[in-house]
């Protein structure tokens, strides 16, 4: 999932996730998505050569390897970047070369009153104080990248003020009208939450204002979702919800 900063969610208490058999988790791991032989989908991946790049920052702690599409999603692009740690000095020692940070937006989830951006957007950019930018237009062709942290809501949080420097970058805030394709598979804490994938599919596609992006890697994510529920078949002879 991804988060950013924000007021902590009041959360339910999830219902256990059915397990996978333990066989299904042996063996060799893709090197690409990270996942078992039974869930990877990267051999149907065809990259996408995207404008607006990805960033990707994975809190050490992420557990979730069977279900997370933080890695899935930076082999479906072409300009990508997956980074595993708890900070970075600048953005530039993230993405190992320099880079303007006032031209990369971090995306930034409940830390600012939705009603402070425009309502009539699904994506919307807020300078690094939070203010709406005055022409949201003009405002997201300047950028030339996103941040996205990977990990729980505490991981992100902590990913968020381990590095000062994404106080620099503009923030985008997101309205999604559905809810995560995860269903009842992962419960979000929040009703915008969305997988990593599904964030940065959403985001590219209106930033690039090219619909097929977030068509090409919604459709690998469902395709990813139907082989886990396949694998558990074996234990109920019947889908997960």
């Amino acid at each position: 999932m991804t988060q950013a900063e924000g007021r902590r969610p009041h959360r339910r208490k999830p219902a256990p996730r059915p397990a996978l058999p333990a066989t299904l988790l042996e063996g060799p791991l893709c090197a690409h998505c990270g996942k078992p032989e039974a869930l990877c989908v990267c051999d149907a991946i065809e990259p996408i050569n995207n404008r607006v790049e990805l960033l990707v920052l994975q809190h050490p702690q992420e557990q979730d390897k069977t279900l997370g599409t933080a890695r899935v999603a930076v082999t479906h692009l072409a300009k990508a970047t997956f980074r595993i740690g708890l900070s970075w000095p600048s953005l530039s020692a993230a993405l190992d070369r320099d880079v303007d940070p006032k031209r990369w937006a971090v995306l930034h989830m409940g830390a600012s009153p939705e009603e402070d951006a425009p309502q009539d957007r699904d994506i919307a950019l807020l300078d690094r104080h939070g203010a709406p930018a005055g022409n949201q237009a003009a405002a997201m062709r300047a950028i030339d990248g996103i941040i996205l942290f990977d990990g729980s809501w505490s991981q992100a949080k902590t990913l968020w003020w381990r590095n000062a420097w994404v106080l620099k970058c503009p923030r985008l805030v997101l309205r999604p009208t559905q809810s995560s394709l995860y269903g009842k598979l992962r419960k979000e804490p929040r009703r915008e939450g969305l997988s990593t994938l599904e964030a940065a599919a959403f985001t590219l596609s209106r930033l690039e204002h090219k619909p097929e992006i977030e068509k090409a890697m919604l459709s690998t994510f469902r395709r990813m979702l139907q082989r886990y529920r396949s694998a558990l078949e074996p234990q109920g002879g019947s889908h997960a919800p």
